[in-house]
């Protein structure tokens, strides 16, 4: 795949990403208004975590990895009949695999249910924990539908198709923002909360079902659904011995990055109710420069190096590595300064306000710092790991996985009691910095010549652009709004601030000629031919 239409895919589906992230922020906003940052949220977060944490793992995780490289396998030889028979086999397997787990998670989640209704003191006494527990039968279901969208996911990606599934990922904004405004609309003292929470676990499950008919749809009409009638004629045995080979390690790998993610929200449970609201609260802002152009980029990158991958073409992979490295760098630290330094604002104005309290406000403070300045660090990890995999060396990231989870435990423990929540970022941050650097270090050893001058100059002119230009609006005193002052009139000066900062960032980067700013440019130019011709 060429360089700018690598660029022009990540872009058409960054769009779609952008809007999901505006409307995620929108939930976020009424998320904190109707749950607060303490117990109840604490509680719906936690419940919520399981079915994401299955999502990530088998849906967009290790089971996509692994089947993007079997196709490109099988398609080499124009065996298209062949993969579909072989999708059958997979996806059989997929759904009792995910059946059986939603099953199991959800009796043992009733069966610690009975078992803390005699315990009244303590951490399993407390109300998050007793909310975790009658939640989490109810929203199990969704790691069924969105695994299964997740693979399907997978398969359209390698077919070149990528803006129409992204767009099926706005389904649980559109659901859970209707249902959290009825929800806010409706709140009195009598409310009762849990019922509310009932509420949203219902439209959480409707949107992953909805999803899921939409993308078996679009496999249908791009002539990629499975043979079911074929089964028969597949030999199952090889087929599942081929995909365990390469999910297997990817799997591992996968469950490592997902243990620690589960790791962190356990310790920060025992930190206290507004541990784990401040940690996803933050989690889900940072979510939004990662998610706009870092995952896009890496879903159409894992095709593309995969491609060029079974075709033998190492140098190709290193030209896109460098390449995509260096536009992630440009879109992600300006987003990484203007958190650091604006963080309070942008959080004041996303949750402040209903249930939730000045006090909440303050727990999510050094979460923000930490996590805004690793935002570089998530981005290139989404870049450098399809390196490994589209080569299959899934054995290679689980190993490096396993040992940032150590470091990020053993971070933790030792940052937990001064920083608190604080310090769980911080632990994450150093173990995904450490993570980041093995990956580099082992494609070295592996004889890939990679130019870091190109990829250092990069991320430190885009560094001291975004530095300078955060100080400048500092400068000039735009980001001094009060907390007294009315939201609407809070929100047009952060506009009217952040429009600056973006204004001054690129007027910068193109007076000293970025060339991340003419990639840019001519992926627009081209666009706009294509409309006129």
């Amino acid at each position: 795949m060429e360089k700018s239409s690598l660029l022009r895919h990540s872009i058409n589906i960054s769009v779609i990403t952008l809007i999901g992230r505006f409307l995620g922020l929108l939930r976020v906003r009424l998320e904190a208004l109707v749950l607060g940052g303490g117990e109840l949220a604490s509680g719906w977060f936690l419940a919520f975590t399981l079915p994401n944490l299955f999502r990530r793992l088998l849906g967009e995780g290790a089971l996509g990895q692994a089947l993007i490289p079997l196709i490109a396998e099988a398609e080499r030889d124009g065996a298209t009949p062949k993969v579909k028979r072989e999708l059958a086999v997979i996806f059989a397997w997929l759904g009792m695999v995910l059946a059986t787990i939603v099953i199991v998670v959800s009796l043992a989640a009733i069966l610690a249910q009975h078992w803390t209704q005699n315990i009244t003191d303590g951490f399993w006494a407390t109300e998050r924990i007793r909310i975790f527990l009658r939640l989490a039968p109810l929203l199990m279901p969704y790691a069924f539908f969105m695994c299964l969208v997740g693979a399907i996911g997978a398969v359209l990606n390698y077919s070149k198709v990528f803006v129409l599934p992204a767009l099926g990922s706005l389904l649980l904004n559109f659901f859970m923002i209707g249902g959290l405004g009825a929800v806010y609309a409706g709140m009195t003292a009598a409310s009762n909360p849990f019922t509310d929470l009932q509420l949203l676990g219902v439209l959480v499950l409707i949107s992953g079902a909805t999803q899921l008919v939409m993308m078996t749809a679009l496999l249908k009409h791009y002539d990629r659904f499975p043979a079911w009638d074929e089964i028969k004629k597949v030999d199952r045995h090889a087929v599942m011995a081929k995909l365990y080979k390469m999910l297997l390690p990817g799997l591992g790998s996968g469950a490592v990055v997902q243990l620690s993610f589960l790791a962190d929200r356990a310790m920060a449970s025992w930190v206290g109710a507004q541990a784990v609201p401040a940690l996803t609260y933050v989690d889900r802002l940072i979510d939004v420069p990662i998610g706009i152009f870092a995952i896009s980029l890496s879903s159409v990158l894992m095709a593309s190096m995969s491609r060029s991958a079974a075709e033998g073409n190492l140098e190709a992979i290193v030209s896109e590595l460098v390449y995509s490295l260096r536009q992630v760098f440009f879109i992600s630290i300006p987003m990484a300064a203007a958190i650091i330094f604006f963080h309070e604002t942008m959080i004041r104005l996303l949750c402040y306000g209903g249930k939730f309290t000045a006090d909440d406000l303050a727990a999510t403070r050094a979460v923000a710092y930490f996590y805004g300045a690793g935002i570089p660090i998530f981005c290139a990890m989404k870049v450098v790991v399809p390196v490994f995999l589209a080569r299959k060396k899934m054995a290679t990231s689980f190993y490096v996985s396993l040992c940032a989870l150590a470091l990020n435990l053993f971070l933790n423990l030792l940052l937990l009691k001064p920083l608190q929540q604080g310090g769980i970022a911080l632990a994450t941050i150093c173990s995904s910095f450490a993570a980041l650097s093995t990956f580099f270090i082992l494609l070295v050893r592996e004889g890939f010549i990679i130019p870091f001058g190109k990829i250092f100059g990069s991320f430190f002119r885009c560094a001291l652009t975004a530095a300078a230009a955060a100080g400048a609006i500092i400068a000039v005193g735009w980001m001094k709004c009060r907390l007294e002052w009315s939201w609407i009139r809070q929100f047009l000066f952060f506009l009217t601030a952040g429009i600056a900062f973006v204004v001054l960032y690129i007027a910068v980067a193109a007076l000293l000629r970025f060339p991340e700013v003419r990639d840019f440019a001519d992926v627009m130019r081209r666009k706009g031919h294509k409309k006129t011709a």
